[in-house]
């Protein structure tokens, strides 16, 4: 009930953020064209990107949520960490070209309507901190990509409103490129970071937060359980964790005691976020066959 709980407050979130997205995408072409700002245009494009690759997030969060199917007999939970891992790959083509185009006003900084930037950039902090606020929380490496999209967006427009109020009193504008280029390069260590942590999702690593150690130790606190061995963790979506174990028992345990053993230890499991749970009981005399 919770997971589920958990997965509609995802989709809710992803879905905000994709229409404040659109929405404010609209007003940035129509803020740029008034104050002839290419910066503040060539971020709607980048915000048109945004909006499509949030799109495609809440599509597929949305698509995620689908009953198993003898095709997909785990569900459809890795096409919310492909929603991560495209998202991840459109921010970091998105940065990459932001870089091409601050680099070049190092030598040749260019002039804006300073006033019309202000405004644009206190709308645009307010927008986007509400969509950075709604994703920031989220468990999946799908919001978590998100959020850092829209981090992007945050550090830029606070970027262009220091910019603006700058502008304003001074000729520096060369400190528009600069802080471009930090706030990027900043963007891109989070992204990468995200982007290692979703490949490694794909390539079933253990999840970052399970220690098999741990969980091994966890199941050998059931007083009926001798040994643990053959444990196997990884993750579908970053969330919905999956495990595999031989559990050695005592040769003289009952059916009912083994019955009693595994429920007790898949929820013991849940506990910790391993929601698909494969134990294999053997007895202490019983030979270790594993199974290519």
């Amino acid at each position: 009930m919770s997971h589920n709980h958990n997965h509609n407050h995802s989709v809710k979130n992803i879905k905000i953020a994709f229409f404040l997205n659109v929405f404010f995408t609209i007003i940035e072409f129509i803020g740029g064209y008034l104050t002839n700002s290419i910066a503040i245009m060539s971020d709607a494009l980048h915000d048109l990107g945004d909006s499509f690759s949030l799109g495609l997030a809440w599509f597929l969060e949305k698509f995620s949520s689908k009953e198993k199917t003898k095709k997909f007999s785990y569900g459809y939970k890795r096409f919310s960490l492909l929603g991560a891992f495209i998202n991840a790959m459109v921010l970091l083509v998105g940065s990459l070209f932001i870089l091409t185009e601050a680099i070049p006003r190092l030598i040749n900084p260019e002039i804006s309507d300073a006033r019309g930037m202000f405004v644009l950039a206190i709308f645009g902090v307010l927008v986007n901190g509400i969509a950075v606020w709604k994703t920031s929380k989220g468990k999946t490496m799908n919001e978590k990509v998100i959020s850092w999209h829209l981090l992007e967006d945050v550090l830029g427009w606070i970027a262009v409103l220091i910019m603006s109020i700058v502008m304003m009193f001074t000729d520096l504008y060369i400190l528009d490129p600069i802080l471009s280029i930090l706030i990027t390069l900043y963007i891109l260590w989070g992204v990468l970071k995200n982007l290692k942590a979703t490949v490694l999702l794909f390539l079933q690593a253990t999840p970052h937060n399970l220690d098999i150690g741990f969980v091994e130790s966890k199941l050998l606190e059931n007083n009926l359980v001798k040994e643990v061995h053959d444990t196997h963790v990884w993750s579908l979506d970053g969330e919905e964790h999956i495990l595999s174990t031989h559990i050695v028992i005592r040769k003289d345990a009952t059916k009912s005691e083994i019955e009693q053993i595994k429920c007790q230890l898949k929820d013991d499991l849940k506990q910790i976020d391993v929601r698909h749970s494969t134990l294999e009981i053997e007895f202490e005399d019983e030979s270790c066959v594993r199974c290519c």
